[in-house]
């Protein structure tokens, strides 16, 4: 398939933008409010741009007090309105393994991917929030969430392959005479996405994806991870690509660019959405991330706990995440060094998609194409 399988060398998504504030911890009062005309507009721009996905967070709730993420449209329910407006960008959808059963996920995944005509993708998330899933009455098990994941994944594969009923009898699911009509328009099935930070996580997603979005807190330990993450899927005779979570802020001059950063990241910083963000966080570490025996969840926990000390520089940007920041020149340059760690792509984050993706698309875009990080687009 095309989009995230395509033959661009370094490839984009939108983040987020069916969440308010997207994944800023921003208080600024143009913050993305995820109005679903906007959303379909933004959309709509990426899909005429050549942007390969558009990746939506799962939510159910804000940030404690918080604006950010207060305002969400559900995953496959949004996912199957943007596949019918939408030609060439795939469609993911994000999915709680606890909480969407693996038969319901198979038949609406299916159904987005016949409505898309074979662009669907599906993002697993093992969870992180407690309270989330206190609201369906569901307890979070942080130490055996992914085994979870394996069987809802195992499950979730045999329905794609068709044949006849079959019933499961495993750990986590009970379940009986097994089916599904249609099969997907993808074979085997729509692309499975997975993030992958903690230890746990990136065992769970080199096993079970075929993208995987891990977490950049330096170069080198990027380019470690990358390493791992191969060496994990090789394991499993897998090849998966590998993407990361940006934010972008892109203007005419490189200090227009860090003075808005700093307006948005540092003067109009949500704090109480960064504590609530990170208290949630470390109430469900496995236990093997809060040991914290080898690099990468010793990231993990170093940035949860203190994260001006990691690659956090302002309390308004989202710990974890990448910042691409300066003139159209800068950013490209900037995307060419990630390429470089053996990263695939990017989900783009902006603080306002509608005020900002235009410009991105006019002036990066084809300077990525001078670059050779991607070809010219042409749509279906």
């Amino acid at each position: 398939m095309a989009g995230i399988f395509g033959d661009n060398k370094f490839k984009l998504g939108l983040f987020g933008v069916n969440c308010s504030a997207s994944c800023t911890f921003s208080n600024a009062p143009e913050r993305w409010p995820a109005e679903w005309d906007e959303i379909v507009e933004v959309v709509q721009l990426s899909d005429r741009a050549g942007i390969e996905f558009t990746l939506p967070i799962a939510r159910w709730r804000a940030l404690g007090e918080s604006y950010v993420w207060r305002r969400s449209f559900e995953t496959f329910t949004q996912a199957a309105a943007l596949a019918a407006l939408t030609k060439n960008i795939n469609i993911v959808v994000t999915a709680h393994v606890p909480l969407i059963q693996p038969v319901y996920a198979a038949k609406s995944i299916i159904t987005v991917d016949h409505v898309s005509k074979g662009r669907a993708a599906i993002n697993l998330v093992c969870g992180w929030n407690a309270q989330e899933f206190a609201m369906h009455g569901v307890h979070l098990d942080g130490d055996r969430r992914y085994e979870q994941g394996d069987e809802w994944v195992e499950i979730f594969n045999k329905l794609m392959e068709g044949g006849p009923d079959f019933d499961w009898d495993g750990e986590f699911y009970h379940l009986k005479h097994l089916t599904t009509d249609p099969l997907p328009v993808q074979k085997p099935r729509p692309p499975i996405i997975s993030a992958a930070s903690s230890s746990t996580g990136q065992d769970f997603a080199a096993r079970r994806a075929d993208v995987l979005f891990t977490a950049v807190h330096n170069y080198d330990a990027t380019r470690e991870t990358v390493s791992r993450l191969q060496g994990l899927a090789a394991k499993y005779n897998r090849k998966p690509a590998i993407f990361v979570e940006t934010a972008f802020v892109v203007r005419p001059t490189r200090k227009e660019a860090e003075d808005f950063y700093y307006y948005m990241a540092e003067e109009h910083a949500d704090p109480e959405a960064l504590a609530y963000f990170q208290s949630r966080k470390i109430e469900t570490l496995a236990s093997a991330t809060a040991k914290a025996d080898i690099e990468v969840d010793r990231n993990i926990v170093e940035n949860m706990r203190n994260p001006r000390n990691g690659s956090q520089k302002y309390a308004g940007h989202f710990p974890g995440m990448h910042l691409c920041l300066g003139t159209p020149d800068d950013v490209v340059e900037e995307m060419q060094r990630m390429h470089a760690l053996g990263l695939d792509g990017t989900a783009v984050v902006m603080l306002n998609y509608k005020n900002e993706l235009p410009y991105f698309i006019e002036e990066v875009l084809p300077r990525m194409e001078r670059a050779g990080l991607r070809n010219p687009f042409k749509g279906a």
